[in-house]
This record gives structure tokens, C-alpha cells and sequence, in this order.
């Protein structure tokens, strides 16, 4: 029977992901089969997760998807040891307004399944006032339990000792205490971690965060911590629609930002995916009957994609006679220009009207509920949608019909509508489930 655990902290960037990969490698290395997850719309952190541990890693999300699909998408861990499932942000941090099954936060997936929760903190610049943030977190909601805490970026023996006293008192475990460490640390950038393709050395950097961990961890009392789980029959719930029966997908280092769990449910539901590189000046594969551009970062290589003909006269003449849909960044190449942060601007594909700009950087994050005005492939006029907006993007023209009343998670009507023009359409939201 495979035990669950959660991997969460009070803020971002205290060493949540880092500490994920460590472990999974870790017991890894030791003979265990590890299973991840990432809770929360995030589409790098899965890859990392794979590289740590050889499996498909996916997201579990509850604004987005409902309890049944959830419980789906877990039973891929009925065969592991251990599932560690890495929270974002905050233990408790997600939206206003509940969603399919919750607001978003990590801490509502450890209710969900049972899964106690393993606290990373920084206690950098403070000492017992760190026992008091871990009190709050666990003491804040009924029905999420904590299994220790792990304190990260400890400053000296005697900083270490402060805290863990002060913990001792409170009545929770610390399983370990990780000193500070800059041979361990990603590569990020502005959407996030540096993805894992990109990186040639991953594997040495989780392989050290294994050891540095190992070293300083109790690796035996975090895994006695887990909570023995009884996963559900794995039934296919996802409901998915494939856009196509054979679907081109871009795919390289300029659009990488897609749901592992979507092109699973494609290909679950019949659907078959031929990769193809725009960066590489590949067109979409002739025989294929529906073309699909995820996001990504298109910005960091509007030069090239600009450039490459083969690429942008290939994707033009598909769409003459086949639908083409872009998110996020796919949908900023369909349009018209795009100019980077240099202030340089570079004409796109043109398929739609859409201008946009990263010369003046303007954050776009939150959850998306879209009610679709017409069709776009794998879903039909009146279709609702669940996703996710995370962008720098200014929008200098959009022009065309919009795709759909978008709204936030309050409900709130906003701006970014999506466009259609003939055969192409594109979003700013990343599709994770169909809204039912």
C-alpha cells in the first residue's frame, strides 16, 4: 500500500521543489518507487519531478477539477511506495471564491486525500518566531495534519538549535535541518524555474540535492511520516474531447507549457500527437487534421521564430484548410507582432490580429472560467472551461471577434477574450479542464 505525503511551506521560495526532488531521488536511489505530483496550475515543475523520479508526473487541481477527476489522476501512484505530491505558494494560499472542489491551495488537496504535510521554512532571520509560523500553519484548518517540518537555509549550529527548541516545545517534529547551500539551487526566470529540458546538468543538480539532503535529513523518520493511502479504481473521468483525431503540437523550448494531464486524456480519448519544432523551422505534419501551439517562451525567441520561413509558411498554408489554436504564447505567435523585452519588435505568424509587448512587463495570473461565443477545436460554442493565466504580455491590438466571456475567479468579467479569425483561434488561458 503506497504512502502520501505533502510538501508544502508558508511563502514561495522557501525551497519546496528542491526539497521534492531530493527525496524523490533520494528513496529513489534506495529501491522505492516514488510517484509525484504538483498541486496547482504549473507546468514545469512536473518535468523536474520526472527527471527526479523516472515517472509521468501530473497536476492536481481543485479550482479547476472536480473530486472524481482528482482521485484519477492520483491512481497512477497505485503501484509506488511513496507519493510526494509539492504544493505552490502558501500551505493555505488559493483563490477567493471556491472553485470545483476548493479555492486552489495545496492544503485542499491534503484534506482531499488524506495526506499529512511535510512544512519546509526558512527560518532566515528569525529563530523561535519560526515555531509560531509552523503552529499557526498547523493549527489554521481542521483536517490538514502535519507530519514535521524540515527548516531550510539554517545559518549556523546554534541558529538550528533556537528553532528546533522552539519546535520541541510546540510539539512538532523537525526530520531534518538543511544548511545554506548555492550548489543546489535552480536556474529560474521570469515565469518560474529555468524547465528542465533545458538544463543538461539536472540530473547532477538533483543528484547532489539528494546527497545534500540525505545527509541532513532523516530520511527514514520523513518516510514513517507518510500516511499509508488506499487509492480509488483508476476510471477514465477526464471527459476530454481531443481537438483533433491527429493533432500536430508544437514542441520545443519555445512552447513546452502544456497540462502532462491533457495530452494524456488525448491520447486516452483516441487522439494521436506528432510533435514538431518551430524553432527547428518544422511546419505542422501535413496528415494531421488540427495544429496546436502551447504556451512557452516565444519571447526569449521572437528573432528566430520570426525568421524561420519554413515554419511560419507551413503553419499558414495548414491553416488554409485546418483549424489552428494557440495558448499563452502560442496564441501571442499566431498573432500579428510581437515585441520583446529589448523593445524590438518581430513580425508573427498573422494568423490573428493579436499585437503584444514585453517591453513593458505586466503580470496576468489568476484562474480563468471562459464560456465559449464559437468553436475551437475539441470544444463547441457554449462550452465552459477551467484554466490558467500567467503572462508579462501587454496587449497592444486584439482586433478580432473574441472567442469567449472570460472571467476570474470572483467571477468578474475580463479583458483578455481570446480571438478568432477563420480556421485560428487562441486563448490566453491554459485549458485544465472542461467545466461540467
Amino acid at each position: 500500500m503506497p504512502a502520501g505525503l505533502v510538501i508544502s511551506a508558508p511563502a514561495s521560495g522557501v525551497g519546496k521543489t528542491t526539497l521534492t526532488l531530493a527525496l524523490a531521488r533520494a528513496w529513489r536511489d534506495r529501491g522505492l518507487e516514488v510517484q509525484c505530483f504538483k498541486s496547482g496550475p504549473d507546468y514545469i515543475d512536473p518535468a523536474f519531478h520526472a527527471a527526479a523520479t523516472g515517472r509521468a508526473s501530473v497536476n492536481l487541481d481543485s479550482w479547476a477539477m472536480d473530486r472524481a477527476m482528482i482521485a484519477h489522476l492520483v491512481s497512477r501512484g497505485t503501484d509506488a511506495d511513496i507519493v510526494l505530491a509539492e504544493g505552490s505558494m502558501g500551505l493555505f494560499d488559493g483563490v477567493a471564491t471556491r472553485g470545483v472542489s476548493g479555492t486552489g491551495a495545496t492544503a485542499d488537496i491534503a484534506e482531499l486525500m488524506g495526506w499529512p504535510v511535510l512544512l519546509v521554512i526558512d527560518p532566515s532571520g528569525q529563530a523561535q518566531t519560526a515555531a509560531a509560523i509552523a503552529t499557526g500553519l498547523r493549527d489554521y484548518r481542521a483536517g490538514v495534519r502535519l507530519a514535521g517540518v524540515v527548516l531550510n537555509r539554517v545559518a549556523s549550529p546554534r541558529h538550528e538549535d533556537l528553532v528546533r527548541r522552539a519546535l520541541r516545545d510546540a510539539g512538532i517534529a523537525v526530520l531534518g535541518a538543511l544548511p545554506r547551500h548555492a550548489e543546489i539551487s535552480l536556474p529560474k526566470r521570469h515565469l518560474g524555474l529555468v524547465q528542465a529540458e533545458e538544463q543538461a546538468e539536472i540530473g547532477g543538480l538533483i543528484g547532489e540535492a539528494a546527497r545534500f539532503v540525505g545527509e541532513h535529513v532523516d530520511l527514514d523518520a520523513v518516510l514513517r511520516s507518510a500516511a499509508a493511502w488506499s487509492p480509488q479504481a483508476a476510471t477514465n473521468v477526464l471527459r476530454v474531447t481531443p481537438p483533433g483525431q491527429r493533432i500536430a503540437l508544437a514542441r520545443d523550448a519555445a512552447f513546452s507549457f502544456v497540462y502532462p494531464h491533457m495530452l494524456e486524456a488525448w491520447r486516452a480519448a483516441g487522439g494521436e500527437i506528432v510533435t514538431f519544432s518551430p524553432l527547428a523551422d518544422e511546419g505542422p505534419d501535413g496528415s494531421a487534421d488540427v495544429c496546436w501551439l502551447p504556451g512557452g517562451y516565444p519571447e526569449l525567441h521572437a528573432g528566430q521564430l520570426a525568421a524561420n520561413m519554413r515554419f511560419r509558411s507551413g503553419l499558414r498554408g495548414f491553416a488554409e484548410t485546418r483549424p489552428v489554436h494557440g495558448e499563452c504564447g502560442g496564441y501571442m505567435v499566431l498573432g500579428t507582432a510581437l515585441t520583446d523585452a529589448g523593445g524590438v519588435r518581430h513580425e508573427m505568424i498573422g494568423l490573428l490580429g493579436l499585437e503584444t509587448s514585453f517591453a513593458k512587463r505586466r503580470m496576468h495570473l489568476g484562474y480563468r472560467l471562459a464560456e465559449l461565443a464559437a468553436p475551437m477545436p475539441g470544444h463547441q460554442a457554449g462550452a465552459r472551461l477551467r484554466g490558467h493565466e500567467f503572462h508579462y504580455s501587454t496587449i497592444i491590438a486584439q482586433p478580432d471577434t473574441a472567442l469567449a466571456i472570460v472571467r476570474d475567479a470572483t467571477g468578474a468579467v475580463i479583458a483578455e477574450t481570446g480571438s478568432r479569425r477563420g480556421r485560428a483561434t487562441g486563448t490566453f488561458f491554459h485549458l485544465i479542464a472542461e467545466d461540467r
